[in-house]
């Protein structure tokens, strides 16, 4: 007789769960932001460069500054460096809430902006608003790549796939489903209110993180802590070349980088593309939800509707969640990765073809839920097979390359609607950023096929722990 045996459940730690908290938390600020500052940004100006600038300046401190921010987290305490930049992002947005209480007067209402109206650059406003996305873009590289290198101090290794795919569908919850209509109640209430909700979620998370207990200072393999003195040239170096001569991640950073370029080309103008191209005032349920957006005032139905376009994340980001380890059983790590690729180029092409709100959001819940997959395989890979004394160096070369393209990405999406505006008209002008990422994750998959596939992922997988 053959009896078999549960597998026992995986029961993950206190501090674990402090920190899924504080992730939570700071990406349901995260969410609510992602609906607030868009709409300020179009409130301030209607150029599709300035629009961009914003939008570079968030991600460029990824490209001038991930290198060094590598460094620092592999020799201050992780812990810590994630209070600090926590608290540092909130005091900035805490300086943006009021400046926008302050000039709130001389912007336009969301009802005016779902319109597409034309206005004028507040170039005070905007300035500060560059400033800030800066400011706390350097601050998010550093917060970022020392939570990523912290969560394996707490996890062990066979278990970051179920940590990382919870902490993951979590923030999505926050970020995508909870977030964005909480800001777009929030807009109608008061421009400046959903700012000052963000800048709380920060200092909340801080203190949840400081309330996890250790020294999470990265060990040497000999056990020795890192030495006081600092050589970074060397070090960064040293983490550059452990990742580029590496024969898997080397490729998997590099179609990184071109699949987050080509995802900023498309959202740097995403906010301009909605309420100019979709059908947000006039589009699918609109007549159920124009009595939430009336007894919220000024909140529009389009502003509301536009909260439902970035919510169509968590319901991807779920689904990824669930079965992402699954499709990866399933289809094996090399496939999932190219159904991810793929999925990219047909969604995005979708999108471009269409003024339907509603397919915008099916098209954005089927990218969401592959991105997840692409996630969930390859920084579980990336934190099982880098040495812990190389973890901050490796993983912030592998973002440099990962989210260091977004910039460009950025500014090109930008500029591409600038180029098409007198060729093809401002309407179809902003569907173009989509087709050309159609046409660049077609490449990147072709680029991909001989590179990534599911024997070269599980050999850098058992060579690292042994089996």
């Amino acid at each position: 007789m053959t009896t078999t045996t549960k597998p026992a459940k995986v029961r993950l730690s206190r501090d674990y769960w402090r920190l899924w908290t504080a992730s939570v938390i700071s990406n349901l600020g995260d969410g609510i932001s992602a609906i607030a500052y868009p709409w300020l940004a179009s409130a301030v100006t209607r150029d599709p460069v300035l629009i961009a600038l914003i939008a570079v300046a968030q991600r460029i401190p990824w490209l001038v500054f991930t290198l060094p921010a590598g460094v620092i987290t592999d020799r201050l305490d992780r812990r810590k460096i994630m209070v600090s930049m926590d608290m540092v992002r909130a005091a900035l947005t805490v300086v943006v809430a009021f400046v926008i209480l302050g000039e709130v007067s001389s912007l336009p209402t969301p009802a005016d902006l779902a319109t597409g109206v034309d206005i004028p650059t507040n170039f005070a406003v905007y300035s500060v608003l560059l400033v800030a996305a800066l400011l706390i873009g350097m601050a998010e590289v550093l917060r970022d790549n020392s939570a990523q290198t912290f969560l394996p101090a707490l996890v062990k290794p066979e278990h970051l796939e179920k940590a990382n795919g919870s902490l993951w569908g979590a923030e999505m919850v926050a970020n995508s489903f909870v977030g964005p209509p909480l800001g777009s109640i929030l807009l109608g209430i008061g421009f400046a209110l959903p700012f000052f909700v963000d800048a709380g979620t920060f200092a909340v998370a801080a203190g949840l993180v400081f309330l996890i207990t250790g020294q999470f200072r990265a060990k040497r393999a000999d056990g020795a802590a890192p030495t006081r003195k600092v050589a970074w040239k060397a070090e960064i170096k040293e983490g550059f070349l452990w990742l580029w001569r590496h024969p898997l991640l080397r490729p998997m950073a590099i179609i990184l980088g071109l699949l987050n370029a080509a995802g900023m080309m498309m959202f740097s103008t995403f906010i301009l593309f909605a309420q100019e191209d979709l059908d947000l005032e006039t589009g699918l349920f609109t007549g159920v939800l124009q009595p939430v957006a009336d007894f919220f005032g000024a909140s529009s139905v389009a502003a509301f509707v536009f909260s439902l376009l970035l919510m169509a994340g968590a319901v991807g980001g779920i689904l990824g969640s669930v079965f992402a380890a699954r499709i990866s059983k399933r289809l094996g790590s090399g496939p999932s990765l190219y159904v991810s690729i793929l999925g990219g180029s047909v969604t995005a092409a979708v999108i471009g073809m269409t003024s339907r709100w509603w397919i915008v959001w099916l098209m954005f819940a089927v990218a969401t839920l592959l991105a997840l997959l692409w996630n969930v395989i390859t920084v579980s890979l990336r934190q099982t097979i880098i040495p812990d004394e190389l973890l901050g160096r490796v993983n912030s070369v592998y973002r440099f390359f990962g989210w260091g393209m977004m910039p460009i990405g950025s500014l090109l999406g930008g500029v591409i609607v600038a180029v098409f505006t007198p060729l093809v008209g401002r309407a179809d002008a902003l569907r173009w950023p989509f087709f050309a990422v159609a046409i660049i994750n077609a490449v990147l998959l072709v680029y991909a096929f001989p590179r990534l596939t599911t024997e070269k992922i599980e050999a850098a997988r058992a060579g690292a722990t042994g089996d």
